[in-house]
């Protein structure tokens, strides 16, 4: 006689790009009970897995993470998704799924998805939290983003994140905006740091939402692929592999590094913070002592120790269609030691 496996408890951890949503997740496995094995499923907008790299270092044991890089699921096909998801949850058997689709991705397909035929015996799709940054309802061309306005309206919950950083007045802006959204939101969260309660992943939620533009992401002809680890120990050092992704209408590169590859933490401080407009960057990266996470959202630039220790990379976002990225890669060797 076979025992019936109980449905898992999946999460959907949307936002924009720069918000907070990493983060966030990396507070979540702080509070994951220690006898739970969680699974991470990250959709990443480049060819080179960041978000994958700072989960997967995080040094929390019963936790396993999956990527799908290289555009958004949500717009190329299902079939990343599908094969992904199906694959971590035979393989690891997790108590809890949380998946993080990239900042430019719609969530309506994924939540189609995940209460599909495919996955309708083995999830039990919870609550779905957005993180937002009071910043962007105050940028009027991402206000306007249908994909930012269909993150905030497909919610169950919303964490206003950064609120430390945004002018009062501009969070109580959007705390009035998020109100009047209908269905009404679970729960609007103030917060900073990406701090929440682990119990919001379970909250009740009672309302089908729906988008309020189903077409904002049509479907591309590049798909999504499933991550396969990079042939890092092939690199030669001060030759690293360069991975062009364009999307829509912008412009996105990443590079992997040789793991014997050192690098100034000054002279990356000075290159990543430069003079070129991005609006995403991040990159990991080995200083010698110990390794670094380097994060810009437009023109503010953070640094912090990350225990991630497998090679050095990074991915970067501009808001247009094309770039000529031989003179940002001199500007990276040239922080080498």
């Amino acid at each position: 006689m076979t025992t019936e496996r109980p449905r898992v408890p999946t999460n959907l951890i949307t936002g924009f790009l720069g918000v907070g949503k990493t983060t966030t997740i990396l507070n979540l496995l702080s509070q994951r009970p220690a006898d739970e094995r969680w699974a991470i499923l990250v959709n990443e907008f480049g060819e080179v897995g960041i978000d994958g790299a700072i989960l997967g270092g995080s040094g929390s044991e019963g936790v396993v993470v999956s990527e799908i890089a290289g555009g958004c699921f949500c717009c190329s096909s299902s079939e990343p998704l599908d094969f992904s998801l199906i694959e971590l949850l035979h393989q690891t058997k997790p108590q809890r799924v949380l998946i993080e689709p990239t900042g430019l991705g719609h969530p309506a397909a994924v939540l189609d998805t995940l209460r599909g035929p495919w996955f309708r015996e083995l999830i039990d799709l919870r609550a779905t939290i957005c993180v937002a940054d009071p910043a962007d309802f105050a940028t009027p061309r991402i206000a306007a983003s249908p994909v930012f306005q269909d993150q905030l309206h497909m919610s169950d919950i919303v964490l206003v994140n950064k609120t430390d950083r945004a002018p009062s007045e501009q969070t109580a802006a959007f705390l009035t905006h998020l109100r009047e959204l209908f269905p009404p939101k679970l729960q609007v969260i103030c917060t900073t740091h990406g701090h929440c309660d682990a119990a919001l992943l379970d909250a009740d939620i009672s309302a089908l939402r729906v988008p309020l533009f189903p077409n904002a992401h049509p479907p591309q002809t590049a798909s999504a692929s499933s991550d396969q680890p990079a042939p890092v120990a092939m690199l030669l050092p001060g030759k690293p592999m360069r991975k062009e992704s364009p999307q829509n209408d912008r412009a996105a590169c990443g590079w992997i590094f040789s793991p014997f590859d050192r690098f100034s933490r000054l002279a990356l401080m000075e290159a990543l913070g430069g003079s070129l407009e991005v609006h995403r960057l991040k990159g990991v990266f080995n200083v010698g002592a110990e390794w670094l996470l380097f994060n810009r959202v437009g023109g503010d630039l953070t640094c912090e120790s990350i225990p991630y220790c497998r090679d050095s990379r990074i991915e970067v976002i501009l808001d247009q269609p094309c770039y000529d990225w031989t003179e940002f890669e001199r500007v990276l060797l040239a922080c080498l030691k």
